[in-house]
């Protein structure tokens, strides 16, 4: 199987393939697929979706994927990886943190939305629109065009971590959970970088509900209790965070809310078997 790398923060190119097949391959970056025109399938991690005009496709670095092509397919492809984080202006702490945010959730949720990732009509037609400007930027290279590109990139990356996000309370609702219960996800995913948010009185109040009931609610609801659903997510971002970032350990620990790196290396040991570091040492070559 053959393994694709990137060099760059992002990379865009597009293509147009007859019927025929596109082999097996991987990659160490993520990758956006968006189907100009044409029509196949695509198969990724042996799991197979009929695809055609309009869809678009998020592939991570685990991912092997290839396409079977039924009728001639213009593809337009987005690249990006952990450079692309880096190269994000870090002078600006506000900024540098919402972005980190946004590219954790998409390298955290991505694997569990094989298929189209665009649930609406307003997100097709906004995504169409930017990868014909893309295009058109790419092709014509006018004044500022490297300029204009990457902020088309910015906003289509901010439209797959909103596409991603949509689909987590379909799945509480799936297992009938209520109105309630979908805000309070949404509210604890918010808000997990500000640990005076996440405390039981304070999700009572904004949710109009007894402190004491508080965690029974979330349990009953989610099968999980509510603080061990906070620390197994925050140590899921602190798993994205080794494998796609340089941030040193205690800066992790410190935007995460942990007491101090001591504290974040005893939860994770218990909870994942090993040290942050080892793990991010393990987990290098993955990516």
């Amino acid at each position: 199987m053959v393994k694709e790398n990137i060099y760059q923060p992002f990379e865009i190119f597009f293509q147009e393939r007859e019927e025929a097949s596109v082999s097996g391959h991987s990659h160490n970056f993520f990758e956006l697929v968006y189907i100009i025109d044409g029509a196949g399938k695509q198969c990724i991690n042996k799991n197979k979706f009929n695809y055609s005009k309009g869809h678009f496709f998020l592939l991570t670095p685990k991912d092997c994927h290839s396409f079977e092509i039924e009728k001639t397919t213009k593809f337009f492809y987005l690249r990006f990886g952990d450079i692309y984080l880096k190269s994000k202006d870090q002078k600006d702490p506000s900024y540098f943190e919402a972005w980190t945010s946004r590219l954790e959730f998409i390298f955290q949720n991505a694997s569990n939305h094989p298929g189209c990732i665009l649930k609406n009509i307003e997100d097709k037609i906004l995504v169409k629109n930017i990868v014909d400007s893309l295009i058109k930027e790419y092709i014509n290279r006018d004044l500022y065009h490297q300029e204009v590109i990457a902020q088309l990139v910015n906003t289509i990356i901010v439209l797959v971590a909103r596409s991603i996000s949509r689909t987590i309370p379909a799945k509480l609702q799936e297992n009938g959970s209520s109105e309630t219960m979908l805000s309070i996800v949404r509210y604890i995913q918010s808000n997990i970088y500000k640990p005076e948010m996440l405390k039981s009185e304070q999700l009572a109040m904004q949710f109009n509900l007894s402190q004491s009931y508080v965690g029974e609610y979330f349990k009953k609801h989610t099968g999980e209790n509510l603080q061990q659903y906070i620390t197994n997510y925050k140590l899921q971002l602190v798993e994205t965070r080794l494998r796609y970032s340089d941030l040193r350990i205690n800066e992790i620990a410190f935007e995460l809310g942990f007491t101090d790196e001591s504290h974040l290396n005893r939860i994770f040991k218990k909870y994942k078997g090993t040290t942050p570091s080892d793990f991010r040492k393990r987990t290098a070559n993955v990516w």
